[in-house]
């Protein structure tokens, strides 16, 4: 019990000035949003605050990350049509479906980024694109993620859950506002299923 705690680690502070300025807590002094991302990529995990009104503005910060590596050359990982397509999900009914996907997707990549560099790898192999191949990896691990992610989704989400506790066979049928609701969400996977697949052929 002792060693779990040891092991956990607060995240690391670090307070936004009103010029702009970015002071790292733990070393006393003051770093860069390219300090930042290299701590990002080392695994350690920070939060920052306005020093003036204590605000949590780490998704800001980390969103100027994101926007300073993508205008490097070469450093581009966000296709325009991604991009595209993430701004039309704002506001859309698959808003709230889209964060918890992208937050799936991105932790099974990790867990299997050893597995999946390698299969990269050979894709990309005897050519700019592998002869379709890397691309064919990619559609596959997309289908994967959504297929796993609507898996999870079915047996986490409030209604299916409540749906199946109450499910017997001498059950009347479900309410209609009830079946309504399922019948919304079902429709709203299939909505995603369908801009996921086609954002995934686009090239």
């Amino acid at each position: 019990m002792q060693d779990m705690m040891a092991s956990e680690k607060e995240p690391t502070v670090i307070k936004k000035y009103a010029n702009r300025r970015l002071y790292h807590t733990g070393t006393s002094s003051y770093v860069t949003l390219e300090d930042l991302a290299g701590l990002v990529r080392g695994g350690e995990d920070f939060v920052v605050y306005d020093a003036k009104s204590g605000e949590d503005i780490t998704r800001s910060v980390l969103a100027q990350i994101i926007f300073d590596e993508e205008s490097k050359d070469g450093q581009n990982l966000l296709p325009i049509t991604v991009l595209r397509q993430l701004i039309r999900f704002y506001g859309d009914s698959m808003q709230a479906l889209v964060p918890r996907y992208l937050e799936f997707s991105m932790e099974n990549l990790t867990k299997e980024q050893n597995q999946f560099r390698e299969m990269m790898g050979k894709a990309f192999t005897g050519g700019a694109f592998g002869g379709g191949g890397a691309m064919d990896a990619i559609q596959a691990q997309t289908r994967a993620n959504m297929a796993m992610f609507t898996e999870a989704f079915r047996l986490f989400n409030p209604f299916a859950a409540a749906a199946a506790a109450k499910a017997k066979p001498e059950d009347p049928p479900a309410p209609a506002a009830k079946s309504d609701e399922l019948g919304d969400l079902k429709r709203e996977l299939s909505e995603m299923r369908e801009r996921l697949d086609k954002l995934a052929k686009t090239k």
